[in-house]
């Protein structure tokens, strides 16, 4: 609530190129650390790659400020359990508002459901992440602040500052990834296109596909969880799948898993 009521101060602070640059760079590296990170490899395994760069995607996904890689996996490997029956913690059946951020204030959504995330706890780096998680996001807040500063003294004319950068760089770039991803589970379960029988209401949805990098292609995640590739035909834009194949060509990600053979690709 307080980081919507802070897109307000974008009036006081004013804007400027830097901060703007700012502003960009955090929304993709935010909306790429869950929709990466988080989703394709944590939740689904989707690829493969070391432990290293392992903790480097689940880094940005926690600079999203959606909470640490524990519990938004376990969370969402409860919605794909129960996708829109009974049990799913944020289904568009019990109301729209309640998929896109209601149920962050439920009771239900506060533990880390453990049980289904017994293969990352296996990795102290990633519990320690969900430990620490709001820690990150205040050593990221001073770094962008300093960063501000930094850049008002080397060039006092662009007219950046340590509290613009905050703005834009930290309240204006979360609450544009929050609705990003929120988008998945309210408007792709409600507005879209289907082409493959799901027991569930997922949807294609082209505009959040384009917000989120390739995981608007919802129904096609849903029909192939564990694929890398989320935009099945050569026009749905997966932003998230070009950069996992540069990635594996440099070899840093490997083993990425493809919908199957009698998937329309």
């Amino acid at each position: 609530i307080l980081l919507h009521l802070g897109c307000g101060l974008v009036v006081l602070v004013g804007v400027s190129m830097p901060a703007l640059a700012i502003f960009f760079c955090s929304s993709a590296i935010r909306v790429f650390g869950i929709t990466t990170g988080y989703h394709r490899l944590l939740a689904h395994r989707s690829f493969k790659t070391s432990r290293t760069f392992q903790f480097i995607l689940a880094l940005c996904g926690v600079l999203a400020g959606q909470n640490g890689p524990l519990w938004w996996v376990g969370h969402h490997r409860q919605h794909h359990r129960y996708s829109d029956r009974e049990g799913d913690a944020h289904s568009p059946r019990r109301g729209f508002f309640w998929s896109h951020m209601g149920w962050l204030f439920s009771p239900e959504c506060v533990p880390v459901r453990h049980r289904l995330v017994v293969d990352l706890a296996r990795f102290a780096e990633l519990v320690w992440l969900q430990r620490y998680s709001y820690v990150v996001n205040l050593g990221h807040t001073l770094m962008l602040y300093a960063g501000g500063e930094a850049w008002r003294v080397l060039d006092p004319t662009a007219g950046a500052s340590g509290f613009q950068f905050l703005v834009w760089g930290l309240i204006l770039s979360t609450v544009w990834a929050y609705h990003g991803i929120w988008s998945a589970n309210s408007v792709c379960h409600r507005f879209g296109f289907r082409r493959h029988a799901t027991r569930d209401d997922s949807r294609n949805n082209i505009l959040v596909a384009l917000w989120i990098f390739g995981d608007g292609w919802h129904h096609n995640h849903h029909y192939c969880p564990q694929s890398a590739r989320h935009g099945f035909r050569w026009w749905e834009i997966d932003f998230n799948f070009v950069i996992l194949v540069l990635l594996s060509r440099l070899g840093v990600v490997w083993d990425l898993r493809l919908p199957p053979k009698a998937a329309p690709i």
